[in-house]
């Protein structure tokens, strides 16, 4: 009997889910983000598990001339059935806490598994439609050209470039398969000298939460400066900005993403970044850098200046190049 009673771990983990269950109702689930020139900020659709929200009347506008359907969150009935879903799955959740079964456990898991693969086979069926059923009488037709969005990942569309990834609510439920899955394997090993320190590491990892401005690394000789718009191909002097959309912007030049944000002054910042110049692509806050400017220093736009992780790197670098310190507010602020 003492086999088929769960361990302390495995209880913390049903009470973790069942809260990430009910928590993914209120957040966002998925997000679409569409880019293109005209839209630097870019569109966001997104996914709640009642609602369709975000950019939807601009790209209802848009689709209206390549003959796509507008979205109406009352046109799906997914939206109205999904929180009920979440909402027990969320209440078995916490009471198998309780109950601290091993079936239980199984049950759950492989319940939730098949209901992600129904989930995933709705949404691709719903992309599909929405890409494929065009009206005729569109005032633009590309013959063979269909706009189903990616269901993960980019997909150019035109002019568009889409970006469909999990959004918080999405986090929250791949968090749930994960921990489900770690549960059942720490239950197979029949272990439970270490309950105790496994609850306190399950439960630290999902209070510390992801945050949305984390850098993207660069894509040295593949990513494009989105202000010059050249290659970026040094991964000494570049620059990234996180923008409030969670949208990454590259720059091959600390000068670029200065003259970027100048000319972008409506576009809400989240975090910006910065190379560091002793190291091999690597992105450093810009608020924690410590930067040097002019003399000999060689950049790709000729902006000049260098960033350091340490305010002593900066100083032994700027007596090479002739340079002077500059504050990372000056530079903004240009």
């Amino acid at each position: 009997m003492r086999n088929k009673t769960l361990s302390l771990f495995s209880r913390i983990v049903f009470i973790v889910c069942g809260f990430l269950f009910i928590g993914s109702i209120f957040v966002p689930m998925w997000r679409i983000e569409l880019t293109a020139p005209q839209y630097p900020e870019g569109l966001v659709l997104k996914l709640h598990a009642n609602k369709i929200a975000g950019d939807v009347d601009i790209i209802n506008g848009l689709n209206h001339y390549i003959g796509m359907k507008t979205l109406h969150t009352e046109d799906f009935i997914e939206f109205k059935i999904l929180p009920y879903i979440l909402g027990v799955f969320g209440l078995i959740a916490l009471s198998f806490s309780y109950l601290a079964k091993r079936k239980a456990l199984y049950m759950l898991f492989f319940s939730f598994i098949l209901f992600g693969l129904l989930a995933a086979i709705d949404f691709y069926r719903w992309n599909y439609q929405y890409g494929h059923n065009l009206d005729p009488n569109a005032a633009i037709r590309v013959p063979g050209m269909a706009y189903q969005p990616p269901m993960l990942g980019y997909k150019q569309l035109l002019n568009f470039g889409a970006y469909s990834t999990p959004d918080i609510g999405g986090w929250m439920l791949i968090g749930v398969g994960v921990l489900l899955f770690l549960a059942i394997i720490k239950e197979k090993k029949h272990t439970s000298r270490l309950d105790k320190f496994f609850g306190v590491v399950i439960i630290t990892s999902f209070l510390f939460s992801c945050s949305g401005d984390r850098a993207i690394p660069i894509k040295i000789n593949t990513d494009n400066c989105d202000y010059c718009k050249m290659g970026i191909s040094d991964g000494k002097h570049g620059a990234e900005i996180i923008t409030a959309k969670g949208r990454s912007y590259k720059f091959d030049d600390i000068a670029c993403m200065a003259n970027y944000c100048k000319e972008h002054s409506e576009t809400q910042i989240k975090a910006y970044y910065v190379h560091d110049y002793t190291k091999d692509n690597e992105l450093i806050r810009a608020e924690k850098a410590f930067f040097i400017s002019g003399g000999t220093i060689k950049t790709p736009m000729n902006g000049k200046i260098a960033a350091f992780s340490s305010k002593s790197q900066a100083k032994a670098f700027e007596a090479e190049f002739k340079a002077t310190e500059i504050e990372w507010k000056v530079i903004i602020e240009k």
